[in-house]
């Protein structure tokens, strides 16, 4: 039978559904925005039908209070001598309950043995239900990224003392009472520099915001090299390590793009759909024009972190209910940097190294390969002019500003200070507040985790990352 008369050979409609909902096929099928989806052909008419998945815009933490996506199932709570088995085969030991996040939870945990998982545990699980997506996205990147021997291969040949990306330890899916539930094994890990930042009054030194900036340039090279973005650098997704308060993890993998899968990178593309993803204090340009992460991103980002922690407060941060206007103030400041420093260091005393540093990044291009080491040699020019060094020690308790004067921060209101609070705030912690912040290094690095469980903060969360990728 022919096609009938004014009838076109193939029609394609928009699916608008969140991934996961509706009478869409699995999400592995899912093509990616803008190419065509599954198709039928009419009986009658042989008629085409394409169905193309248009996936909607993600809800912002600024425009919406930080709600997370619905429909997502809670994790019930197991109790401690739980046993699961990874894909491996091994066995591993649940302890108590340290993390509550909004739709999972973190226990410590240990390989199985006789004996009852200690408060001195070594690893922690992440377990949400199985068909939440914020872990599934977040395991790919440590399975193809972070296994040890991958980890311990870039310490050697790179000459360093360590590397702060979590270490995998395995995964793997548990049924309990008829459900299923993904988990994976991590490192420990301690206090969150959020708590440390705010309990400092908004302040880091100069010294420890470089030596801070210095591995996690580490950080973001080893990641670059391995085709991820992470997309989401921020104080509250920094965790020291739970054994040495000197070493600094970045941690929540949710927003981990990878930009240049089998060494093909990603093609420059602005899609209004996708505009201010990311944390909006922090977030690229890019990101503003709804453009997929790439390491020019990172390392913006990471810009905006050493400037708000050494002066206590970026310019737009007064403004995050208005996205367009973060970027229109991100971009001004990117084409008058000197203007910028002045804005935030009004003083004499500017710290010179990240307004080279900030040039630097400017200059490059979306799929441009960053000299890590130039920057890391800008920062160390820096710890030379306050008469230090990278001696590995970061100092963060409450100290002078390594000599610099900034203006006085003023508290803000109390919605803008919700956008920026630890994601390790809305967790139960059995043995970290606070207030402990003020402590010793010691102290400070002691009895919470990593707060990279799956967030109810729509800006970071993994489930919303809808880039096509992997």
């Amino acid at each position: 039978m022919g096609v009938r008369k004014g009838i076109p050979e193939e029609v394609t409609f928009d699916l608008r559904t969140e991934r996961g909902e509706g009478a869409c096929p699995p999400e592995d099928s899912v093509p990616g925005p803008g190419t065509l989806g599954w198709g039928t052909v009419c009986p009658l008419t042989n008629l085409s039908v394409r169905v193309r998945p248009v996936k909607m815009p993600r809800v912002k933490a600024a425009q919406a209070g930080r709600q997370g996506p619905g429909k997502r199932r809670l994790a019930e709570h197991f109790a401690a001598g739980e046993i699961i088995t990874d894909m491996t085969k091994k066995e591993w030991k649940l302890g108590s309950p340290i993390g509550q996040g909004g739709f999972g939870c973190i226990y410590l945990a240990d390989v199985n043995s006789s004996k009852s998982v200690g408060s001195d545990a070594p690893c922690v699980v992440k377990v949400e239900p199985s068909d939440n997506g914020p872990l599934f996205t977040e395991l790919k990147f440590y399975q193809r990224a972070a296994k040890p021997e991958q980890i311990q291969k870039w310490i050697r040949t790179h000459k360093l003392k360590y590397l702060g990306v979590p270490k995998y330890w395995g995964s793997g899916l548990h049924d309990k009472n008829g459900k299923s539930y993904r988990f994976m094994i991590m490192d420990r890990f301690g206090s969150d520099l959020q708590k440390i930042y705010e309990a400092n009054a908004r302040r880091f030194s100069r010294k420890t915001v470089l030596q801070l900036s210095l591995r996690i340039l580490d950080i973001l090279e080893y990641i670059h090299e391995h085709e991820y973005v992470h997309g989401d650098i921020k104080a509250s997704n920094l965790l020291l390590s739970y054994k040495n308060p000197d070493q600094v993890y970045l941690v929540d993998y949710g927003l981990a793009y990878r930009y240049c899968p089998e060494g093909i990178h990603k093609e420059y593309k602005e899609d209004p759909r996708r505009c201010h993803d990311g944390t909006i204090e922090f977030t690229s340009i890019d990101a503003h024009n709804g453009v997929a992460p790439s390491r020019r991103g990172d390392l913006e980002i990471l810009g905006y972190c050493m400037i708000q922690w050494l002066s206590g407060h970026l310019p737009w941060e007064d403004n995050l209910k208005d996205p367009n206007y973060v970027r229109d103030s991100k971009i001004r400041y990117r084409e008058n940097i000197a203007d910028f420093m002045d804005k935030c260091f009004p003083e004499r005393n500017k710290p010179d190294e990240i307004a080279k540093y900030m040039e630097t990044v400017k200059l490059l291009d979306y799929a441009e390969k960053p000299l890590y080491q130039n920057l890391r040699d800008t920062l160390l020019q820096g710890l030379r002019a306050i008469g230090s060094k990278d001696d590995g020690k970061l100092d963060l308790s409450l100290v002078e500003n390594g000599g610099l004067r900034t203006k006085s921060i003023t508290k803000r209101k109390k919605g803008i200070e919700e956008s920026t609070e630890s994601s390790v705030e809305d967790m139960e912690w059995s043995d970290t507040q606070t207030e402990e912040a003020t402590k010793t290094r010691s102290e400070e690095s002691r009895g919470a985790v990593h707060g990279s469980l799956s967030q109810p903060e729509a800006s970071s969360s993994s489930y919303d990352s809808e880039w096509e990728q992997n």
